[in-house]
């Protein structure tokens, strides 16, 4: 058996803790090790809950003494290039947590620098892991909806004011000069922007030619809560995802595929999918799933292919250069959301419907006749070409 692979992780609070968890069950496998975690303050042995490997707030010192084959990286969203280049420059291979970059010029920086220094990294889209992907596009390859017409993407999900404030850099667009872009597509549900692109087979930068944007917010922040986002694609379907963080009640979010006769329903989120076309009853799957980290350290042991390549994250960065460079969000009038107390959170009365229904009719909220949408001139539309 192969020696466990060294890993660092840098940031290990939030989101992190889930990678913690995750590099200690490969751990258990004989996979990896934890060599090291970066935080600017130190864990203690009860946050860890266990053992404490070695600690520093200095990334390249730390890569260095701990001699890291992998590092993740977990920190906020302006830090992930410049971290991902002081691992590539040290030979170090990587698992960048979404979004990589918080604009198109950071994300090719970090791109290149990668691709530059040799090694390996995989971009943390975890859906694009899934077994389901591969299932669907055979699905549609085998014509079993018909002709793909385009692609739509639901995310209703509930977010209480103090998810905005669970860090200085959280509901933010731009923060000490630097950009940011934490907003509803590009943070929590850009996984259905992902997946959405990526089932299209739509995933380089080069395969989006036009993007619109309807970016709003009911929540007191910078970013938009509540937005939605058409891709028109050189591969000739177009791409449109709808998110709030308002919705009345939190549902799975999710991937429709249209067919001339026929469409699949992806829950990213549980590998489940529904196969609905003409002159069959429905059928429904569940699928297992590879995960990024497990797929990066057999890459370094074994050459598996990597599943979620920089390249393959283009068009999605290209959906979020739209979004950082459209008019700031616009709020929502107080007429539109309303306080529910006990739950200390924002509720956009309809906007359930409205998700589901861009996804059905890949059609932007202004279309389907909301009355808080966005008039003509303050959509964004952006050429790519």
């Amino acid at each position: 058996m192969s020696t466990p692979l060294p890993v660092v992780l840098a940031g290990a609070r939030g989101h992190g803790r889930w990678h913690v968890e995750n590099i200690r069950r490969l751990e258990r496998e004989g996979l990896v090790r934890l060599a090291g975690i970066c935080e600017l303050t130190p864990l203690t042995e009860d946050e860890l809950g266990g053992e404490l490997p070695e600690q520093s707030a200095d990334f390249g010192a730390l890569l260095e003494s701990t001699g890291a084959r992998i590092a993740v990286i977990c920190t906020p969203i302006p830090t992930h290039t410049d971290l991902a280049l002081t691992a590539a420059r040290k030979g170090v291979h990587i698992l960048l947590e979404k979004p990589p970059a918080p604009s198109y010029a950071e994300y090719r920086r970090m791109a290149d620098g990668v691709a530059e220094a040799g090694v390996a990294c995989q971009i943390g889209f975890q859906s694009l892991g899934s077994h389901a992907l591969p299932a669907i596009r055979e699905l549609i390859a085998q014509g079993a909806i018909g002709e793909l017409a385009g692609l739509g993407g639901a995310g209703a999900w509930v977010r209480d004011e103090a998810y905005f404030r669970r860090a200085p850099w959280a509901g933010k667009r731009r923060m000490n000069g630097a950009d940011v872009i934490d907003g509803a597509l590009t943070n929590p549900l850009a996984h259905a922007v992902a997946t959405a692109l990526a089932l299209g087979g739509s995933t380089r930068a080069e395969d989006v030619t036009a993007i619109e944007t309807e970016l709003l917010r009911a929540n007191a922040i910078e970013s938009d809560d509540t937005s939605c986002v058409r891709v028109t694609t050189a591969q000739g379907h177009p791409v449109t995802v709808a998110a709030t963080l308002c919705a009345e009640r939190a549902d799975e979010p999710y991937v429709l595929v249209h067919g001339s006769s026929g469409r699949i329903t992806f829950w990213y989120k549980q590998d489940r999918v529904l196969l609905q076309r003409a002159a069959h009853g429905p059928q429904e799957y569940e699928y297992g799933r590879t995960d990024l980290l497990e797929n990066l350290v057999a890459h370094l042991t074994t050459g598996a292919g990597l599943l979620v390549t920089p390249d393959g994250t283009g068009a999605f960065m290209k959906v979020v250069e739209a979004i950082r460079q459209a008019p700031d969000p616009a709020p929502l009038p107080g007429t539109a959301w309303h306080r529910i107390p006990g739950e200390n959170r924002r509720v956009v009365p309809g906007i359930d419907g409205l998700v589901a229904a861009a996804a059905d009719t890949l059609s932007l909220y202004s279309e389907l006749g909301a009355p808080w949408a966005l008039p003509p001139a303050r959509r964004k539309e952006v050429s790519t070409r």
